[in-house]
């Protein structure tokens, strides 16, 4: 029989650095071939855009899989599994296989999703990598931007919106194999250190914890663990049930759990906004951040084009922190500035647009 697809599931709140961690891990993959699933929020599908950035030969389009209806742990049966089973159709089959969830999906239910017949026999959980944003952690607030993670959490309706963030928090700690302390950079080295210390003290007995900025951790770290986390579930199980699932694993009907939510995505609102090149790019994420501030802003992310730059600069902004890099050429896509803004309903978009086009 050959040997079972191992699948990494990189789980962590909205801003951690997930999908920093894992652009890291596809440029220095070694000639493995990776295929991603990616759990996302927002109608602009940006974070798979960014990954697809990082070559035909580690990952090609057709190896990216976009789920954005919602929790992916919420709708095993009808997303999921489907989508694992057409990546394992693939010739030639992936490596590896790494799914990031969004922000707030729990990880235990989807390492149970593992044991689906006709998945089981071919693929394993590798390991459950929970990425943490290690000043928000120090500081006590568990996410930068606390607004925008409960502006996720509202937006959609299969996830819980009233536990503590804190025992959301615990929760994917409990599942973790690995917790990468992320931005660490903005932490002093004794900081760090006691943070790292804390969250071993916290999670289970053997799970490692690695401290890292810009989610720079060796791929022989973050993929090959070989815990296959499916077989181990009563040692991960849920804390807190945030996601109402029956638990039974064998019951896979999941129409009936989630008519109590009374949440809408009308609460909250995204939009794009186009402009043409921009002269000087730091002068121009100065600008994004202080639209941010003056517009209560939740996220925003996408593409600029820079005059003499080939490449097209990533943007993304959680909060005011703004971070930006050069990812790939523009080859036949026009040159022009593309961004999402997310937010809470009610948005001036016209005076937004106005001040990001200025």
């Amino acid at each position: 029989m050959p040997a079972k697809i191992p699948a990494t599931i990189v789980t962590g709140f909205l801003g951690s650095g997930k999908t920093t961690l894992i652009r890291h891990m596809l440029q220095n993959a070694n000639g493995k071939r990776i295929a991603l699933i990616i759990n996302e929020f927002g109608d602009l599908g940006v974070d798979g855009d960014i990954l697809k950035g990082c070559g035909e030969e580690v990952c090609s389009k057709d190896d990216i899989v976009e789920l954005s209806n919602g929790c992916i742990c919420c709708t095993v049966a009808d997303d999921f599994i489907p989508t694992m089973e057409a990546l394992l159709a693939r010739t030639p089959a992936p490596d590896h296989i790494v799914i990031e969830t969004s922000g707030l999906a729990l990880p235990q239910p989807l390492v149970r999703a593992f044991n689906w017949p006709g998945i089981s026999t071919r693929v394993t959980v590798d390991s459950v990598v929970t990425v943490v944003d290690g000043r928000a952690v120090q500081d006590g607030q568990f996410a930068h931007n606390i607004a925008a993670v409960d502006a996720q959490r509202a937006a959609d309706d299969n996830l819980d919106h009233e536990t503590p963030l804190s025992e959301l928090f615990e929760d994917q700690i409990a599942c973790a194999d690995m917790i990468v302390v992320n931005k660490t950079d903005l932490l002093t080295a004794e900081e760090a250190e006691n943070l790292a210390t804390r969250l071993r003290a916290d999670s289970r007995d053997g799970v490692q914890v690695v401290k890292t900025s810009m989610g720079a951790l060796p791929v022989d770290v973050l993929l090959g663990q070989g815990i296959g986390a499916e077989g181990d579930l009563e040692s991960r199980h849920e804390i807190h049930h945030h996601h109402h699932h029956d638990d039974d694993e064998d019951d896979h009907d999941d129409d009936d759990d989630h008519h109590h939510h009374d949440h809408g995505h009308d609460e909250f609102e995204s939009f794009i906004v186009t402009r043409d090149e921009v002269s000087d790019a730091g002068a121009f994420a100065a600008q994004v951040s202080a639209v941010i501030k003056s517009n209560n802003i939740l996220r925003l992310k996408g593409f600029v084009a820079v005059a003499g730059k080939p490449m097209r600069m990533t943007l993304q902004a959680v909060g005011p922190r703004v971070d930006t890099y050069f990812d790939q050429p523009f080859g036949d896509t026009p040159r022009q500035t593309r961004l999402v803004v997310i937010g809470e309903a009610g948005l001036n978009q016209s005076a937004i647009t106005a001040a990001l086009q200025a």
